[in-house]
Formats: C-alpha cells, sequence, structure tokens
C-alpha cells in the first residue's frame, strides 16, 4: 500500500477517535476516490503515491469549483464548507510552485525543446514544451497554471 494512502487512513482513524465530522468526512471521501480508481480499467491494481495524489488534486480541484460556483450563486456558507474540505485535502499534496518557480520551469522547458529541435520553439511546439513542463511541475502546479506559463514564454 502507498504510504500517502496509508497516512490518510491513519488520520482518518485519528480524526474518527477525535470525533472530527468534517475531517473524517473528506478523509473517508478521499480514500473512496482512491479505491475508486483503483479498480477502474481492465484490472484491479495499488496506485503508487503519484497516482494518489494526482486523484486528490482532481477532488481538491473539485472543490474550488464548487466553491466558485457556490460564491457566485450568493451562498457563502456552502462556499466556505468546500474551501474548508479543499484545505483539508491540500495537506496531503506537495506544496505548489509560486509564479516566479514556474516561470523557471517553462524558460527551461522551452531550452529543452529548443535543443531537441534545434530552433526556437513557437506555439506549434506547445505539446513538445509542455509535456517536459509537466514533467518537471510533477503536480506542484496546476495544468492551467502551466499551459500560462508555457504560452507566455513561447510567445513572449
Amino acid at each position: 500500500m502507498s504510504e500517502l494512502k496509508e497516512r490518510l487512513r491513519a488520520d482518518m482513524t485519528a480524526a474518527m477517535k477525535e470525533r472530527e465530522t468534517t475531517r473524517t468526512g473528506v478523509l473517508r471521501m478521499a480514500l473512496s476516490a482512491i479505491g475508486t480508481e483503483e479498480v477502474s480499467g481492465q484490472q484491479a491494481r495499488e496506485l503508487s503515491d503519484e497516482e494518489v495524489r494526482g486523484v486528490l488534486s482532481k477532488e481538491v480541484k473539485k472543490r474550488d469549483e464548487s466553491a466558485a460556483a457556490f460564491e457566485s450563486a450568493g451562498r457563502a456558507e456552502q462556499a466556505a464548507a468546500e474551501r474548508a474540505e479543499g484545505d483539508i485535502l491540500r495537506e496531503y499534496l506537495p506544496a505548489q510552485l509560486d509564479d516566479e518557480e514556474l516561470t523557471r520551469l517553462a524558460k527551461e522547458a522551452v531550452s529543452e525543446v529548443a535543443a531537441e529541435i534545434g530552433e526556437t520553439p513557437g506555439p506549434k511546439q506547445m505539446g513538445q514544451v509542455m509535456k517536459i513542463a509537466n514533467a518537471k511541475a510533477a503536480g506542484q502546479a496546476e495544468g492551467g497554471r502551466v499551459a500560462a506559463a508555457v504560452k507566455a514564454e513561447l510567445n513572449g
């Protein structure tokens, strides 16, 4: 079993003992989502820590989107609850890169592609640059932020 999944289980047990209902519910939901991912596809498998982080990232993104929807509908209480759930899940994810680090990472990716193809890449090579940039970001930045940084480097 992955270390991260084991940590989630242990933290859920501790939250249950402490009667922290919100935390217990969020961790239970996260473990359920991980279990669903493990049995999806042709054959059941054990997820690696990196795959577990991917599932948690999706769940955080869902919470952020729900909070924004509740906020725009004038339902501040539900938006705050969604944000609180997202914050609990973020504790299990690596720290996010700031804009400066993300820009540096995008520059490195553009340089690597330039070395590969022998010329400065343009917008047509965005896919190649994104592949390298996403690998470097490794879950430390949302795909949209990485894409924006890469696009800025290619167009700038």
